[in-house]
């Protein structure tokens, strides 16, 4: 912030209350005025922009975004990619741009140019992510060049076999002091376990799994 206007003043202002008063409406506007300069100023560049900058930007590329789904950093992505998306294209620069949305090794595009046939396998489990892959894909390849979409996803589901006993003490013995309605019938004892073991998914995607021949689950070693 810059100096108070007020020490760009003759000393002999400063005791007046009104032009005490006026300096500090005057320190208040010229505030906002920084303020709204370094706004503009960063606005300029997508990465530094703030909410409204995005949204000029999106305006630009006529892109519809969804803020309740999307957030803010996606959306700056999304532009820096469409901004990129430029000629010539070739398949290392499809890879790149497919690594800079989805991230480093969640993303293959293969193409069998004696089939013409466009193969990208993705690790995405985000509706928008998606979205912007095929737009994507569909702006850099050759319209004679078949796209094919397969989805790679990892993961697993931990089971586990538990069994337990719990000691009952009865209390409705003879010759004790148990009485009716004020005693209970029984104890409960404190839980025992007597065997525990993890039962691993054998069902994965993007594995040898097979239907019909392995397991659906592998039981590993107790503990």
């Amino acid at each position: 912030m810059a100096d108070p206007v007020m020490s760009n003043l003759p000393t002999y202002y400063h005791d007046i209350i009104d032009f005490i008063e006026i300096t500090k409406a005057e320190d208040i506007e010229f505030a906002n005025v920084e303020e709204a300069i370094e706004r503009a100023f960063n606005n300029q560049f997508v990465m530094t922009s703030d909410e409204y900058g995005v949204k000029r930007h999106e305006k630009i590329l006529n892109i519809v975004a969804d803020p309740t789904i999307e957030t803010l950093d996606f959306r700056k992505k999304r532009i820096i990619s469409r901004y990129s998306t430029t000629p010539p294209f070739t398949i290392r620069f499809l890879r790149n741009r497919l690594d800079y949305l989805v991230g480093e090794g969640r993303v293959t595009a293969d193409i069998d140019w004696l089939n013409l046939v466009l193969t990208v396998t993705a690790s995405v489990d985000n509706a928008s992510v998606f979205k912007e892959i095929q737009h994507t894909i569909h702006s850099t390849k050759p319209a004679n060049v078949v796209y094919f979409q397969k989805t790679s996803l990892c993961d697993g589901i931990v089971f586990e076999e538990e069994m337990y006993k719990v000691p009952l003490t009865r209390m409705t013995r003879l010759s004790t002091q148990w009485r009716l309605g004020k005693t209970p019938f029984m104890q409960l004892g404190e839980k025992e376990i007597i065997h525990r073991a993890p039962l691993k998914r054998s069902t994965k995607l993007s594995t040898g799994w097979r239907l019909g021949r392995t397991a659906f689950v592998e039981q590993e070693a107790e503990v």
